[in-house]
């Protein structure tokens, strides 16, 4: 179905902030075949601790990103241990740069470039990846026909900086964060983050209803610690705290054309736009895509189909969750084939 994951020599680059990536690599993966005239391009962008081959459940020939008819490209987002990392990227965390969504953007368009590749028909995210969708849209109207904003927003909220404030709080309680960084695997760290994720990530109807048992678990702890207790740690912590201060600075306003205005950097808007929020998400919440719905003002069409689903924000990645999962796959069918 696709090749390897590959990587993509950005060179030194001059980051939002002003300093120098030195030597920065960007790993992707494409699925599919991209046809004569280059038009079938769908991008991807990961989200929040995943890699290219986490999130690929969407792909496929026949699945929601059909591979029978679009060519999918799949940019890791720097942080995630892939695409330059403090694990990888010879910066360690306490000398590691923040890297912005817009960076992000900017380099998966060098990426597109040097594909050969001008034109977008989706970019399509969820979370984090929701957030460069909109960042895209924003910063380069001419190149994108259609966003799909899955249990994301244009911003992080404030609410949302809370809770990833408790996440940072968790995870750096650990005995190994010394002087900046991750000396070691903060193993109880991970487990207090998990913990606190998994609190946060689905919804009160969730646990009332013990949804945990369709996942074959027979126990609320049961759950805990075979769902969340070393979720994370599959990742490299400090890569993880890269990545939540990417997280929230998420903000699509914060650049030099806007300068904070955010009503102007969503009116740079031109792309179809869905926004499909999860209807229980707690961080990436409804009421937000509905602010962000009327400054959609130069969109030509907008409109938001919250998911109706108790699983919260994982109701936008449900590889596991079959009705969520056959829900979101006929809402993307639709919005490709053009019909609302």
């Amino acid at each position: 179905m696709s090749g390897t994951t590959q990587s993509f020599a950005l060179g030194d680059v001059t980051l939002q902030s002003g300093r120098t990536f030195p030597a920065m690599q960007l790993a992707y993966r494409t699925y599919g075949t991209l046809n004569a005239d280059r038009s079938n391009v769908i991008l991807y962008p990961t989200s929040f601790a995943a890699q290219d081959h986490e999130i690929d459940w969407l792909v496929g020939d026949g699945e929601a990103l059909d591979t029978s008819r679009w060519f999918v490209v799949i940019p890791n987002l720097f942080g995630n241990g892939l695409s330059a990392s403090p694990s990888n990227a010879g910066l360690p965390l306490h000398d590691y740069p923040l890297v912005t969504c817009h960076d992000a953007v900017m380099a998966q368009h060098a990426l597109l470039r040097h594909l050969g590749i001008a034109r977008l028909a989706m970019v399509y995210g969820w979370s984090m990846g929701a957030m460069q969708a909109y960042h895209w849209a924003s910063r380069y109207p001419d190149m994108v026909d259609r966003i799909m904003v899955v249990c994301g927003a244009a911003r992080c909220a404030p609410y949302n900086q809370m809770f990833l404030e408790g996440v940072r709080a968790a995870l750096t309680a650990d005995s190994a964060f010394q002087d900046g960084y991750f000396t070691s695997p903060p193993t109880r760290g991970v487990k207090a983050m998990g913990r606190l994720y998994a609190g946060w990530v689905t919804s009160h109807g969730f646990f009332r209803d013990a949804l945990w048992r369709e996942a074959g678990f027979d126990s609320l702890e049961d759950y805990l610690q075979g769902a969340w207790d070393t979720y994370y740690s599959r990742r490299d912590a400090n890569d993880l705290m890269a990545q939540l201060a990417t997280w929230q600075a998420g903000d699509i306003a914060d650049n030099a054309r806007d300068r904070g205005n955010f009503a102007a950097a969503m009116a740079a808007i031109t792309a179809h736009v869905l926004l499909v929020p999860g209807a229980t998400d707690r961080y990436f919440q409804v009421e937000d895509n509905q602010a962000e719905l009327p400054l959609l003002v130069n969109a030509r069409s907008a409109a938001l189909q919250p998911i109706p689903s108790l699983h919260g924000h994982r109701a936008g990645n449900p590889q596991r969750i079959p009705d969520d999962r056959a829900w979101l796959t006929s809402t993307i069918r639709t919005f490709l084939d053009g019909t609302s």
